[in-house]
């Protein structure tokens, strides 16, 4: 199933390129806004999925492209992702030990929203294609072997980042926690939609043009272990995301007046813009675009506020 909100976050169910109104049949679920009417049905799903496949057996819906698309996960607890992930290709000679950092869910955007690039002085912007997996209960000190029953399905997440901003000692909370950093969508995908979640494809276009294309089965380390590590720091709470991680080799600047769109296999695809008020520039070149021509570091930005002097 394929559950997402819609307009005044009415909850709908995806069917093809329909989305219908199922809102009626969680009116029960004790809630206070969306964030917690999505959390309480993923809580309590089995109890709901039936009337839910039959609502939408029945309603006749309305086209995607005529309502406001949401964010699925609105304001969850916890979201965990997971760094430096990949095998990035073969070139990592080993898995980086196992890390991750919280990011702030103030951050969340969905399907049609923008990503607002702040006045700071960083000295790129990057946001990394990534596939989040969504709890579906509490999981505390979960073990790797029991881990992938505690999922209750896939989205799509952009983890931003603001890099190079100092001092270095200091970095991943004012790198990654910034207002709009966290788009996810379109929908959350029930997690017996997904065969295996590590043999998908991840793809990111900027203004149309493939940037990012790798598979989830390059992960260093898998579901079952990131589950487990994560939940022997702190628990996860029903609705909670944990993102996977990227590969880095694909990554380009973001700026102002792009239009961002990511899809993991059997995940739909989230559209986001980006606004940059400042309108700063950068080169349209990768990582691995610089790696290739031997430079060393990030893009350089080349003009606008921050841009460093020439001589």
């Amino acid at each position: 199933m394929k559950i997402l909100f819609f307009d005044d976050f009415k909850l709908g169910v995806l069917k093809g390129d329909m989305v219908v109104d199922v809102s009626q049949v969680v009116r029960d679920i004790p809630h206070t806004g969306p964030h917690n009417l999505i959390s309480g049905l993923i809580e309590r799903f089995a109890d709901y999925r039936a009337a839910l496949e039959q609502a939408a057996a029945r309603g006749s819906g309305v086209a995607v492209s005529k309502v406001r698309i949401r964010p699925p996960l609105p304001r969850p607890v916890n979201i965990d992702c997971m760094a430096v992930n990949y095998m990035e290709d073969g070139t990592r000679k080993e898995p980086a030990p196992i890390n991750a950092f919280h990011k702030s869910p103030s951050g969340v955007i969905g399907d049609g929203d923008t990503m607002v690039l702040p006045d700071v002085p960083a000295s790129l912007f990057e946001g990394e294609a990534e596939m989040a997996l969504v709890i579906g209960k509490r999981a505390c000190n979960v073990r790797a072997a029991d881990a992938m029953d505690y999922i209750f399905g896939y989205t799509n997440f952009i983890d931003g980042s603001a890099r190079g901003l100092m001092p270095p000692c200091n970095t991943f909370y004012q790198m990654k926690s910034r207002d709009t950093f966290a788009p996810m969508g379109p929908c959350i995908v029930t997690a017996d939609e997904i065969g295996d979640p590590h043999r998908l494809q991840i793809r990111l276009w900027v203004n149309g043009e493939l940037k990012q294309n790798f598979n989830t089965s390059d992960m260093a380390h898998r579901i079952p272990r990131c589950i487990e590590w994560v939940t022997s720091i702190h628990a996860l709470e029903p609705g909670d995301v944990l993102a996977t991680g990227t590969n880095h080799r694909g990554l380009s600047g973001f700026q102002d007046g792009d239009l961002i769109e990511l899809e993991t296999e059997g995940l739909g695809r989230l559209h986001v813009r980006v606004r940059d008020d400042l309108k700063r520039t950068w080169s349209r070149e990768t990582r691995l675009d610089r790696q290739q021509k031997g430079l060393e570091g990030l893009t350089p930005q080349l003009s606008g506020k921050y841009a460093p002097a020439r001589s």
